[in-house]
């Protein structure tokens, strides 16, 4: 049978997206899900998910909010009102082959975070990876706090079909959440009918969450978002995926 981890990122985003990720989590196929440590409304999102089996990752995040390291110590990473830069800044500086993250500074915010969500969650992470910002640093910083911490790594870019768990392969199908006239299903089908690999387990990326101010000011993705929520709670979907023998696992599950 093959396994598939249906993930939902951005855990703490905003207290709306909270909500569409609980409703994914009890009322749906979502078994993992992804926390930004250093957003105001992480603890809110942990306790709606209070009592739920999931897998809770940290979903580190520089490019929202605020840091959890001492300001001082990360200029590298942090606009003139002391905010990490966009994700929008991020990527237009890697097209122009240059890395806005300086390696010393990632990793010192990379491991506040990680004390913060010890703090939040009295746990490590199942899983620890990034939010949206491509940078070479970064992944390399990253690597460098799970290894000194032996946290579980997930080296993956949503944007390529390859990455790693563990230091070994996993799968992940392709993220299409910001394609014009998205339809969260037929993309997923897509992915399983199309991308799916028999030889490891297979993430699927999503970005299930209600609207509010803060999301419809801060973030791209918006409506679509709510569409994910619908797509991963409809009886429909699950009725699908067993017709096509696919097993639902979470982080915790996948046999590396």
């Amino acid at each position: 049978m093959r396994q598939l981890i249906i993930r939902a990122d951005d855990l703490g985003y905003s207290e709306a997206v909270n909500y569409g990720i609980e409703k994914t989590v009890k009322d749906g196929l979502v078994s993992s899900v992804g926390l930004m440590p250093n957003m105001p409304a992480a603890e809110h999102g942990l306790k709606l998910l209070e009592g739920t089996h999931i897998a809770l990752g940290q979903h580190t995040n520089i490019c929202l909010g605020k840091p959890c390291a001492n300001p001082d110590l990360i200029p590298s990473l942090l606009d003139e009102n002391g905010h990490f830069h966009s994700s929008k800044a991020f990527r237009e500086a890697y097209k122009e082959g240059r890395d806005l993250i300086k390696l010393d500074e990632a990793v010192i915010e990379i491991e506040a975070q990680y004390r913060r969500f010890k703090e939040l969650t009295g746990q490590d992470p199942d899983y620890f990876e990034a939010h949206a910002v491509i940078s070479d640093h970064l992944v390399k910083a990253l690597a460098i706090v799970a290894n000194k911490y032996h946290l579980p790594f997930n080296d993956i870019n949503p944007m390529v079909e390859e990455g790693t768990f563990r230091g070994k392969p996993i799968h992940t199908l392709p993220f299409g959440a910001f394609a014009k006239e998205y339809d969260p299903l037929s993309c997923l089908q897509d992915g399983i009918l199309h991308h799916l690999s028999e030889e490891m387990p297979n993430v699927a990326i999503f970005h299930p969450g209600y609207l509010d101010d803060y999301i419809l000011t801060h973030s791209s993705l918006t409506i679509n978002r709510t569409k994910e929520v619908t797509m991963l709670t409809d009886i429909k979907t699950r009725e699908w995926l067993n017709k096509e023998d696919i097993e639902l696992i979470n982080y915790k599950q996948a046999n590396l």
